[in-house]
């Protein structure tokens, strides 16, 4: 039985068309596809010669997977900062009910 929330989308990768079967939202995959797209672009124009299209996928995949790394790890810090913070501002206002 098909789920009904499931789209078909056609998309262009690196010259090649593929049909994609998602729960996304059509526009959603087809900002995904043309971010792969862009990105294999990018690595095969910093290539100094002609690669096969598999290489050039596995080195995007590596640069998009070191973008999703550094993400999380930013967002760590970020959440970290944060809870650092509240932690030094209720120690705060502890200290201010205590001897208020």
């Amino acid at each position: 039985m098909s789920d009904p929330q499931e789209n078909l989308v056609r998309v262009s990768i690196f010259g090649q068309e593929y049909t994609v079967k998602a729960h996304a939202d059509s526009n959603y995959i087809a900002d995904v596809a043309q971010y792969v797209d862009k990105k294999m672009r990018e690595v095969e124009d910093t290539l100094p010669s002609a690669q096969s299209s598999t290489r050039i996928a596995i080195l995007a995949a590596m640069s998009i997977t070191d973008d999703l790394f550094s993400s999380k790890r930013e967002k760590k810090n970020v959440i970290d900062q944060v809870e650092d913070k509240a932690a030094a501002l209720v120690e705060i206002l502890d200290e201010s009910l205590v001897s208020g």
